[in-house]
This record gives structure tokens, C-alpha cells and sequence, in this order.
């Protein structure tokens, strides 16, 4: 590349990047006289550049956001980057529809996700290990211009959530109009999608842009499942009933939602810039639990004197299989005004709100404990998570008379955080008079929230800082970052960054941070109880857990205390390289300590002595004992020239992490599961090539992706079971024509050769034959076929 003096500034950065100065970044593509694309995400500098920036940051174009089959926006940056892994998770509650999505093998909460550079709201979900993240899927990928991916630690510069690092979605804001329609299926003839998606910019003369964006997603229930043994053994005893094969399914939810976007500006008058952005989805699906065996589920089908000659045989012969199904809402809105007051001031004011709710039913089910009286279906709750956010950011560059201006920037930040959780239908929660003679309370499958349960609990945070940007000479680049919060649950923090970048030779840079972070525990964390049900893979009997608030009496009695922040160091050294030629590559080295992580306790057996009115035979609770040291190495290598007649446009990744419990308390490093989990859930070793080779209208694309071996965990009503699986290499590729400069079609196919992993031995008995907590895919080849117009 061709080094500019302007575009080699130094940040010395003693406080948060105001994440607001990212919209007007974005509003330039491209540097002055480079086409080397701006990046706006861990850098307050107008003209930096991937080559420039002092921490690794990839960027993703709308291009390579479309071009996996997938319709959720986890699936395609999990394909994408090596150090992103997302889960499929079926059957797994709310988790089936909201997947928890890490960065860097970290927690889903140690990411922080901005949009336009704005904080998004997290999701109302609390996952079944404690992480609370924002759902990914409720960004529409049509609507966004790029990703930029910040992978360093950033709490120092965004605030808390940001201890893996930062991804942050620029919507488009560019004038035109573009459409698709895409149809796929799986090989093995099931999981139909079809997606349809509309965006139009608008020009608003030469004063700003509007840009509306939606887009529509119907998937199909996956099953990769056989007849689980007890079904086929009860069948055999009672030839004159007809039971489904399978009698539940393991696989994909059924799922529909639309979702849209929308991305304005325009200038008011000379130095004042009225903007406003915002994202919205809404959608439903549904997917099955555990059958339940009429021979063997006694809390269900044994006799009761409560209810002399009723049995729920005559309601369900052949058993039953609960339908878990979700209707959930999405939405963050965004407003400001932003400028500059002068040639060296700079200001921008906003207002952010958003909020995600989610409503959970349950078909196909009772409430055993209240008979004959039962309903079988259930309305068991909402879950609602609101955030609001005011910022002040100001820039002011001054002239000190050595190399460029200092950039100096200060400003503020308020946030609310409010999380509810609504009660559900009476007879969801119900502890009916068969309870006293051994039928099972609650309806079956999903306990509805209760009023122990319900409540609306806040949480408010201030926050401070100063910026310093400086480049004293071309050739170095030193930076530091702080930030101040105050937050209501648990008081105050500072943070701080430290980096720098040296450039020996044109075209070769060394670069090396090192920053401390936080992640702040969320309302719901703190305050929350949940009530599963789950089907022991030995008894095949239903039993209850609760996971519990750490102020819970029973979780306090068993040794819980309350949640404190969870505290980070993060160090990264790496090299940058870029040719004239190009070929560009990058290497860098990270160490992440995470200290008090957030956990979940090990599983404790309810002594008999405890009040117990929810009849847990198990509980655990929210802890962050935890120490973990992270280890990892990025290696991105890039090519795109011109080959033969076309252009061939190669790209390598590979990720190496590895996590480590280096301590804690005495129960939580006897807490063998959780140790496990941190150290083995996800492979170490990830990686993703790509060749993309265009001549004239056609276009070719190979993928690779390999993931390394990692372990899988299945609980069971007593305890943990363990099962390791080896790597496994996955292709896809398509083929696009361009049949007029607006129409272009393609094909391809997503695990090209129809590729599976091991089976799961220790949940084979429930039917299921791949484990639900893969990090890929585990339903086989897909083949596509998409239609794109653009205008």
C-alpha cells in the first residue's frame, strides 16, 4: 500500500472511544487517495485503515455477509471467522431459537455488539450456562453495508461486554435499490428455507440519505433422529397403538421472522447533522422436547388417589412429546445530532433505545398434578429486556507544533437496564392436589413462571472519559485509553489501554496492546430464578432443576454469594504486512485473564431438611469464582490480483485458543463440569480458507472450514456425562452468472459432500444421533439457489 502522512496518526487514547463518531466515519468509504476501505471500529482516526489500526480488526463486505445459505447472521460469521463459534443447541429451550454465539472461545456476553457503532440491546434470554447476548439474528444481513470486527480487548474504549471484543454492524446508507430470493433444502430432504429480502436508498439530494431495508426468513424443522429404544420396546408391548417414528425430534426449530432496518442522515444546516437508525424483527417457531414414555413416566401416568379411575392414558396413550414454542420481538432505535462546530471541534448527542421480548407456549402437554383439570396447552411467560442510553461525545484537535494535532476527546455516557420476567398461565405453575400423591407439578416439559419467579429488576451506570489521539512522527504509533463507570448494583470501575505500532519498513508494522476490561453482571443475572425440566439419559425419568438467584435462600444456604464483575488483562502483539501486489497477512498473539468469570456452580442434590415447594431434585446457582487464562494466535492471509483472463481473490484464517482454569475457591475448582466446559467445550483449533475466482459474467467460490476436537457435556438428574469428538473438515461452493449487469443468479451447496460427525453415545438412548451442542452444523449438505437484483 501507498502510506499517506494523514492516514498514519498515533492514538494516545486515555479514555473511551465515543462509539458515536462511528456513523460519521462510515459516511467516507474510502481514504483520500487510497481504495483501501476506512475502518471505523477500535479507532477514532478519520483515515485508518485495516494496515493502520493498532489492534486486529477484520471487515466483512455486504458481498461476503450474503454469500452463506443461512438466513441468521451467527451462521455466516461463524463460517467466516475462525475465532467465532455459534451453536445449533435444538431442543434446548430458548436457547434453540437465540444461540449463544462466542468470540475467542469466551463467554456470549464477553462480546459487545454495536450497530452504527451504537450499543445493541442484549436479548432477553438468559442462556442455560448464565450468558445474556444480544441475538445477532435480529440484525437483517441485507441491510448491512460491512461488519468490522474488533478482536482485542476494547472495555476500556467501549465499556463493559467488551473483554473478547467488538463487532459492530454498519447498515447501508447508500442510495439504490437491491432485492433477493433464495430457496435451499438439505440433502437429506428436509429444513426447506426460503428467504426474500428489499432494500432502497433514497438520495436526499446532496444533503444525507435514507435507506429502508427488509427482509423475510421461513425455515423448516430439521430431524436427525431415530426411534429411541424405550418407544420401539413399548410399541412392541402395545401393538394396537400407533406411535410416531420417531416419537420426538432432534433437530432445527421450526422458524418464521421478518426483521428491517432503516438508516438515515441529513444535514440541517452547515454543521449539523440530524441522523437516526434503527433495526426491528418479529418472528415465532417451535420445537419438541422429550417423549414421555406412558411405561415408565410414573410422576405422569401412575395412579393417584386424588383422582380415583382418571389416568392420563386415556388422554395420551402413546405418550407425548411437549411443543416448546417462542413468539419474540426485536427492537433498538437510535437518534442525534452530530457536526463540527469548527475545523477542530466536533460534536455528537444521541439517544438510544432498545428492547427484545420473548413469549414462551407449550402444546401437547399437562400439568399431572392437576388431573382430569388439566390443560395441555400453556401460556408460561414473557421475558422482556429494555435499555436506554445517552451519550455526549466531543473531539477537539489541538495544534501542539510536533507531527499532527492531538486529538482530544471527552464526553459521558448513561445507561438504564431493566429486566422483566411476567408470569404465566396459573395452571403452568400449578401445585395441584395429585402432587401429594406423587404427580408432577407445573405443566410438563416447561414450568410457566411464577409469581416467585416474576418481578422487574433495574440496573443504572454512569460513565467518563478523555481521549488523546497524537501522531508525533510517521513511523510509531502510541495510544492509552480510560474510562470511568459507576453502577448502581455493585459501584464503580476503571479501565484502561495501552498501545502501540511501529513501522520499520514500508509495508511491514508491528503492533502491541494491552488493556484491562469488565463485564458487569446484568439484572437478570443477579436477580433470576429458572425452573427446567430435563429427562435423566440412564432413569429416563423427568426431573426438575432449578437454577437459582445467588440471593435465593436454598442457593445461599448452599454456599452462593453475590455476583461481582468479572475482570479482564488482555495482551496482544502481532504483525501486519500488505504488498503492492496484493497480498496482505497477519499474525497476532493474545493472553486474556479473566478473573471472578461467570459461571455456573456445580449441581447440588436438595436436602430433604429444605423448603422445596417447586420439588427440584437438583439446583446450582450463578457464580464468578472462576480464574481462566485464554491463549491464541489470528493468522489471516489475504490475496486478490489478477489471474490468467479473471481475477482470483484468495483467503486464508486460522485460529488457535486455548483456555485454562487457573484458580478460583475451593468449591469452584471442585467444580469439575464447569471446569471442563471453560477448557474443552469448544475446539481449539479453527480455521476457514476461501478462493473466489471471477471471469467476465461468472463467478466461482470454494470454502473450506476445519474445526478441531472439543468436548461435549449432557446432564443428567445426578450428574454430568462427558463424550470427545475429533475434527471435522467441511466444504461448500457455489457458481454465479451475471445475467445482465442488474440480475445475477447462483447456486451452490453448504457441506459440499455431505459430511457428519461422531455420534453422540451418551444420548442415544433419547433418540438424538448427532450431539445438540456442536459448534457446526450437524444436518449434512445443503444446495441453494438465490436470484439477486440490484438497481
Amino acid at each position: 500500500m501507498k502510506f499517506r502522512t494523514g492516514s498514519a496518526l498515533i492514538a494516545l487514547q486515555l479514555a473511551c472511544m465515543p462509539a458515536a463518531f462511528a456513523q460519521a466515519q462510515m459516511d467516507t468509504a474510502t481514504t483520500p487517495d487510497s481504495d483501501e476501505q476506512i475502518v471505523v471500529t477500535g479507532t477514532r482516526e478519520r483515515a485508518r485503515t485495516q494496515f493502520d489500526t493498532l489492534a486486529p480488526v477484520d471487515v466483512l463486505s455486504n458481498a461476503m455477509l450474503e454469500s452463506s445459505v443461512s438466513g441468521d447472521l451467527n451462521d455466516t460469521l461463524a463460517q467466516l471467522l475462525p475465532s467465532f463459534n455459534v451453536q445449533r443447541l435444538p431442543a434446548a429451550d430458548g436457547q434453540a431459537f437465540v444461540r449463544p454465539a462466542t468470540l475467542r472461545g469466551l463467554s456470549a456476553d464477553q462480546t459487545l455488539v454495536l450497530v452504527n457503532g451504537k450499543r445493541f440491546h442484549r436479548s432477553a434470554l438468559l442462556g442455560t450456562r448464565g450468558a445474556q447476548a444480544p441475538d445477532l439474528a435480529a440484525i437483517p444481513a441485507h441491510g448491512i453495508g460491512r461488519v468490522e470486527v474488533l478482536r482485542d480487548g476494547a472495555s476500556a474504549q467501549y465499556g463493559s461486554d467488551a473483554i473478547a471484543g467488538v463487532i459492530n454492524m454498519l447498515l447501508d446508507d447508500k442510495p439504490g435499490m437491491s432485492a433477493y430470493g433464495q430457496a435451499s433444502s438439505y440433502y437429506a430432504g428436509d429444513g426447506n428455507e426460503y428467504q426474500g429480502g428489499l432494500r432502497g436508498g433514497i438520495a436526499l439530494g446532496d444533503r444525507g440519505s435514507i435507506v429502508f431495508t427488509g427482509q423475510y426468513d421461513h425455515a423448516e424443522a430439521t430431524s436427525r433422529t431415530r426411534q429411541r429404544p424405550d418407544a420401539i420396546a413399548f410399541q412392541a408391548a402395545n401393538p394396537q397403538l400407533a406411535l410416531p417414528n420417531p416419537v420426538q425430534r432432534w433437530g432445527q426449530p421450526d422458524q418464521e421472522r421478518i426483521a428491517g432496518s432503516v438508516n438515515a442522515h441529513v444535514d440541517l444546516v452547515e454543521g449539523a447533522t440530524l441522523y437516526a437508525f434503527g433495526t426491528a424483527q418479529s418472528g415465532e417457531g417451535v420445537t419438541d422436547f422429550n417423549w414421555r414414555n406412558p411405561a415408565g413416566t410414573a410422576s405422569v401416568y401412575g395412579a393417584s388417589s386424588a383422582f380415583p379411575g382418571f389416568s392420563f392414558a386415556k388422554l395420551y396413550p402413546a405418550g407425548f412429546t411437549p411443543r416448546f414454542g417462542t413468539r419474540f420481538a426485536d427492537h433498538q432505535a437510535v437518534g442525534g445530532v452530530r457536526g463540527d462546530a469548527s475545523d477542530r471541534f466536533h460534536y455528537d448527542l444521541s439517544v438510544s433505545q432498545g428492547k427484545s421480548r420473548i413469549d414462551y407456549t407449550l402444546g401437547e402437554s399437562l400439568n399431572a398434578s392437576l388431573g382430569p383439570n388439566s390443560p395441555t396447552s400453556f401460556y408460561l411467560g414473557r421475558l422482556t429486556q429494555r435499555e436506554f442510553n445517552l451519550n455526549a461525545d466531543f473531539v477537539y484537535r489541538l495544534p501542539v507544533g510536533l507531527g499532527d494535532p492531538v486529538n482530544v476527546a471527552f464526553g459521558g455516557e448513561r445507561r438504564v437496564e431493566t429486566y422483566r420476567v411476567g408470569t404465566g398461565d396459573p395452571a403452568s405453575y400449578a401445585v395441584g392436589p395429585g402432587a401429594a400423591t406423587g404427580l408432577a407439578p407445573n405443566s410438563n416439559g416447561f414450568p410457566g413462571f411464577s409469581p416467585a419467579q416474576a418481578g422487574q429488576w433495574s440496573q443504572r451506570s454512569v460513565a467518563g472519559y478523555v481521549d488523546l489521539e497524537w501522531a508525533p512522527i510517521q513511523k510509531v504509533t502510541l495510544g492509552a485509553a480510560g474510562r470511568y463507570e459507576d453502577f448502581s448494583a455493585f459501584g464503580d470501575t476503571f479501565t484502561y489501554k495501552l498501545a502501540g505500532r511501529f513501522e520499520p519498513v514500508h509495508g511491514l508494522a508491528a503492533r502491541l496492546t494491552y488493556s484491562t476490561g469488565f463485564r458487569a453482571p446484568t439484572p437478570a443475572q443477579l436477580n433470576t430464578r429458572q425452573v427446567t425440566q430435563g429427562l435423566d439419559t440412564k432413569t429416563l425419568q423427568v426431573f426438575n432443576q432449578g437454577r437459582l438467584s445467588p440471593t435465593d435462600p436454598i442457593a445461599v444456604a448452599l454456599g452462593a454469594k453475590p455476583l461481582k464483575p468479572e475482570k479482564s488483562r488482555t495482551l496482544t502483539a502481532g504483525l501486519v504486512g500488505q504488498t503492492d501486489f496484493g497480498l496482505g497477512a497477519t499474525v497476532d498473539l493474545y493472553q486474556i485473564d479473566v478473573d471472578d468469570r461467570f459461571g455456573q456452580s456445580a449441581t447440588f442434590a436438595v436436602p430433604a431438611t429444605f423448603a422445596n415447594p417447586d420439588r427440584f431434585t437438583s439446583v446450582s446457582y450463578f457464580t464468578n469464582d472462576f480464574n481462566t487464562r485464554t491463549r491464541g494466535v489470528d493468522v489471516v492471509v489475504s490475496y486478490a490480483r489478477q489471474v490468467g483472463p479473471g481475477k482470483a481473490n484468495v483467503s486464508l484464517a486460522y485460529n488457535y485458543n486455548r483456555t485454562e482454569v487457573r484458580g478460583g475457591n475451593s468449591a469452584s475448582i471442585a467444580n469439575d463440569t464447569q471446569r471442563r466446559i471453560f477448557q474443552e467445550r469448544l475446539p481449539q483449533h479453527n480455521a476457514t480458507g476461501t478462493l473466489g475466482y471471477d471471469l467476465g459474467k461468472v463467478g466461482v467460490m470454494l470454502r473450506g472450514r476445519y474445526y478441531g476436537a472439543w468436548t461435549d457435556v449432557t446432564g443428567n438428574a445426578t450428574g454430568e456425562l462427558f463424550q470427545r469428538f475429533g475434527g471435522i473438515a467441511l466444504f461448500d461452493a457455489s457458481v454465479s452468472v451475471h445475467v445482465t449487469k442488474a440480475l445475477t443468479l447462483r447456486a451452490g451447496a453448504e457441506n459440499l459432500f455431505d459430511t457428519y460427525p461422531a455420534e453422540a453415545t451418551n444420548q442415544a438412548n433419547r433418540g438424538l444421533i448427532y450431539s445438540r451442542n456442536a459448534p457446526y452444523d450437524t444436518d449434512g449438505g445443503q444446495y441453494y439457489g438465490r436470484l439477486e437484483l440490484r438497481f
